[in-house]
């Protein structure tokens, strides 16, 4: 029995630590998984059961500048995002089809490696925005979907930053930044006021885009299984099987939430058209009634 527990021990110190990239072994939340499970485990309790009871006999908060400023911050950090995946992919040293990691002290090496820490903590912050579905009690927003896309991206990110952080997969980051641009910039838009929503007649693009980049990290990340290419293929693997699950979840919400609602809509709009007729049939009908 103890032969056993010391072999678990070691296994767990190779892959948590002699096996991790030493780079960013001592950076915030790097080191110990404990610190993103907590996390993890915390977002999920509040969101699915304690946040829920304790609102259950209180009002909504309204939290308008709260939202605001986090909105703002939002699309200030991903643009910040957008802008550094943008100085690592377009690189001339980057290969589209196949990018190993770079695990020197090199500048871009060193660079992209502080990036993706960055995208890691974006996706904790990003946890922010089911919290606030709970406390204005926007309950029907707290999906299935919803909740798996920020708990898996958030793990996701932090085995990135731990042990890959750079080469490849930060194609996926970098389309992730800048779709995350237009889906807060619409989100600020919209928490301006009911005077702004004619502003944002283009929500629905925001869920097409986002089916546009799951397609890319698809394509992007089977691709490297017809090269031989230095990079962990079960991490591949495992993105790319995560983007079908996106795309059959957003591509559900998409036909659910527009497809749907355009079908109710133009029915809506043909009843109007034909309700004038019948209603001047109706009468004509009745005048020749009394007529006779």
């Amino acid at each position: 029995m103890a032969g056993l527990l010391n072999r678990v021990v070691e296994k767990y110190n190779y892959v948590m630590y002699d096996f991790a990239d030493p780079r960013t072994a001592d950076w915030w939340g790097v080191s110990n998984p404990l610190v993103i499970l907590s996390i993890s485990a915390a977002y999920l309790y509040f969101c699915l059961s304690l946040g829920p009871r304790l609102m259950k006999n209180r009002p909504g908060f309204e939290l308008r500048i709260p939202i605001m400023l986090y909105n703002i911050f939002q699309v200030l950090f991903s643009l910040f995002l957008s802008y550094e995946g943008a100085a690592y992919i377009l690189h001339k040293e980057y290969n589209l089809a196949c990018e190993p990691v770079d695990y020197s002290y090199n500048p871009r090496a060193l660079r992209v490696a502080a990036a993706t820490w960055f995208y890691f903590f974006a996706k904790i912050t990003e946890l922010l925005d089911t919290v606030f579905f709970v406390l204005r009690k926007k309950y029907n927003q707290v999906s299935f979907l919803h909740v798996y896309h920020h708990t898996l991206m958030s793990l996701v990110i932090w085995v990135g930053v731990k042990y890959v952080p750079g080469g490849h997969i930060v194609l996926m980051g970098w389309l992730n930044s800048m779709v995350h641009v237009i889906m807060y910039t619409y989100y600020l838009i919209s928490s301006l006021g009911p005077q702004y929503q004619k502003y944002v007649w283009w929500k629905k693009h925001v869920t097409t885009i986002q089916l546009v980049q799951f397609c890319i990290i698809f394509t992007h990340n089977i691709a490297v299984f017809f090269y031989d290419c230095n990079y962990p293929r079960i991490l591949n693997g495992l993105c790319a099987l995560n983007s079908v699950i996106f795309i059959y979840l957003f591509g559900k919400f998409y036909i659910r939430s527009y497809q749907k609602e355009n079908a109710k809509n133009k029915a809506k709009l043909e009843n109007k058209k034909s309700a004038p007729i019948s209603s001047e049939f109706g009468k004509k009908r009745k005048l020749m009634e009394k007529s006779r």
